[in-house]
């Protein structure tokens, strides 16, 4: 089962003409497409799924869902080791 979890934008950066921003997850930083959220800015929280931001989220609702994932260990599942950076820089 997949499902969105909640990040926050480190920094964003145009790649190829698509947003795309550095998105942080606790300690584990991942890359996301922010082209469906165009209104995510740094600092801002986002619903990430399949590398997709989908939604803006608020500070506490991005913390409630962090905690329930983690209380349900499912944050280790829905974050397995990215690819290479490399095809980003």
């Amino acid at each position: 089962m997949c499902l969105a979890i909640p990040g926050k934008v480190i920094d964003i950066q145009q790649r190829d003409g698509v947003r795309m921003a550095r998105v942080q997850f606790g300690g584990v930083v991942r890359h996301a497409c922010l082209d469906f959220c165009p209104e995510a800015g740094q600092g801002d929280y986002v619903m990430v799924h399949v590398g997709f931001a989908i939604s803006k989220v608020d500070t506490e609702e991005a913390e409630r869902t962090y905690a329930a994932l983690e209380e349900m260990e499912l944050l280790q599942a829905e974050l397995p080791p990215e690819e290479s950076e490399a095809r980003w820089q």
